[in-house]
């Protein structure tokens, strides 16, 4: 039996989503096959599976860097600090090339282009493992080979905007 048509519009639906608060990531990789740096901001980030450690993420089909990051094989995806609003801005608009500027770059452990920044409330480095196509989007399913946290607060998206997370006091790891 065949899904039902949609009985709203794409903008009804975007300000349903809208009312899910996600958190804001950076997702970075180099070109292929001249090694530029490239990044973007992402708010559609979830976990997949534990055993083994896998995630999510999704980019639309008209992105212009849509090509370079399904010939990708490695991303790290950052999860952006409640104090890392101007990155965030940063790396949703604009060309590539001023989305780095005066930004720290280092290597994660497996090599993999990454932000150089302590606030990020985590990051994952992922191996390219999967592309599925869905609708207007591009779902990309990374195998986390390497992932780092600390407790600063994650930077959310809700409604359309930005929004800080309140300060509290972080979980116990028993």
């Amino acid at each position: 039996m065949a899904a039902t048509p949609a009985d709203f519009d794409a903008l009804f639906f975007r300000s349903a989503l809208g009312r899910f608060a996600t958190g804001v990531t950076v997702v970075t990789t180099e070109t292929t096959p001249d090694a530029r740096p490239l990044g973007l901001t992402i708010s559609s980030f979830n976990a997949v599976s534990l055993e083994p450690p896998m995630i999510l993420w999704s980019l639309t089909k008209a992105a212009s860097s849509l090509q370079h990051y399904l010939q990708a094989r490695r991303y790290v995806v950052h999860v952006l600090a409640s104090t890392q609003l101007h990155l965030a801005k940063r790396f949703a608009h604009g060309p590539q090339s001023e989305r780095f500027r005066n930004v720290a770059l280092a290597r994660a452990p497996g090599g993999t282009l990454m932000l150089d920044d302590p606030e990020c409330a985590a990051w994952f480095e992922c191996y390219n493992l999967a592309r599925h196509e869905a609708g207007d989007h591009i779902i990309f399913i990374g195998q986390v080979e390497r992932c780092h946290r600390n407790f600063n607060q994650p930077l959310v998206y809700h409604a359309g905007d930005f929004d800080l997370t309140p300060s509290t006091e972080p979980l116990s790891s028993t």
